[in-house]
C-alpha cells in the first residue's frame, strides 16, 4: 500500500488535523491535489451515506486510495438537529449564521445536550470501511474562543470547561470526534 491517502476534503482546518493526527504514518492529500475541483453533492440524509458518497466518487473516478468524512452537530432537544445538514443549517455555508441559528433556537432551552459524531469512509482497494467518533457535550449560551472551526466556539466537551475553539489543536484532536474516527482509520491502516 503507499503511503498516500486522498482526503476527500479541501478544507485547510480538517488536513491540518488529520495530518497533525495521522503524523507520519502516510501522507494525507487533499482533492485540490489530485485536481479535483468538482463540488461533490452530499445528497445523503446520514452522515454514513454522504462520507460514503465523496469516497466513492473520488475512488471511481481518479483510482485512488482514500477516505472521506462527515460530521454532524447533534442537539438532543432540537431532535438532534443540525445534524447531517450541520455545514448549511441556515442555508448558508456560513458558520456564523449557522451558530446564530442554533443559539436562537435553543434560546429559552435548559437541556443543551449536544454531541459532534463524525463518519469516516476509507476505501482501500475498493473496499470500504466505515470508522465512527462521538464526543459528547453541550451547547454554550455565547460563543468563546478563536481557534477551531464549525460549531467549537459554542460546543463545550464534557469534562472540560472551555470550547473547542479554546483549546490548543493538540488537545482538541485528543479527544475531538474527527480524531477518534480516524484513531480507528489509523489503528486500521496499520493492520493492512
Amino acid at each position: 500500500m503507499k503511503n498516500q491517502l486522498v482526503f476527500a476534503t479541501n478544507n485547510v482546518h480538517k488536513l491540518e488535523e488529520v495530518q497533525f493526527k495521522v503524523g507520519d504514518v502516510f501522507k494525507i492529500i487533499s482533492l485540490n491535489d489530485i485536481g479535483c475541483h468538482e463540488d461533490i453533492a452530499e445528497t445523503g440524509i446520514t452522515l454514513e451515506e454522504n462520507a460514503s458518497i465523496k469516497s466513492q466518487y473520488i475512488n471511481k473516478k481518479y483510482s485512488l486510495n482514500c477516505f472521506a468524512d462527515d460530521t454532524g452537530l447533534e442537539i438532543k432537544a432540537l431532535n438532534n438537529q443540525p445534524g447531517v445538514y450541520s455545514a448549511r443549517y441556515s442555508g448558508s455555508r456560513d458558520f456564523k449564521h449557522n451558530i446564530d441559528l442554533v443559539l436562537l433556537k435553543m434560546r429559552d432551552i435548559t437541556d443543551r445536550t449536544a454531541r459532534f459524531r463524525t463518519v469516516v469512509s476509507l476505501i482501500i482497494d475498493e473496499k470500504e470501511t466505515l470508522f465512527e467518533g462521538i464526543v459528547n457535550g453541550k451547547i454554550r449560551e455565547t460563543p468563546t474562543g478563536k481557534d477551531g472551526f464549525g460549531y467549537d466556539p459554542i460546543f463545550e466537551p464534557d469534562g472540560y470547561d472551555v470550547t473547542f475553539a479554546e483549546m490548543r489543536l493538540e488537545e482538541k484532536n485528543r479527544i475531538s470526534h474527527r480524531g477518534l474516527a480516524m484513531e480507528k482509520l489509523i489503528e486500521f491502516l496499520k493492520g493492512i
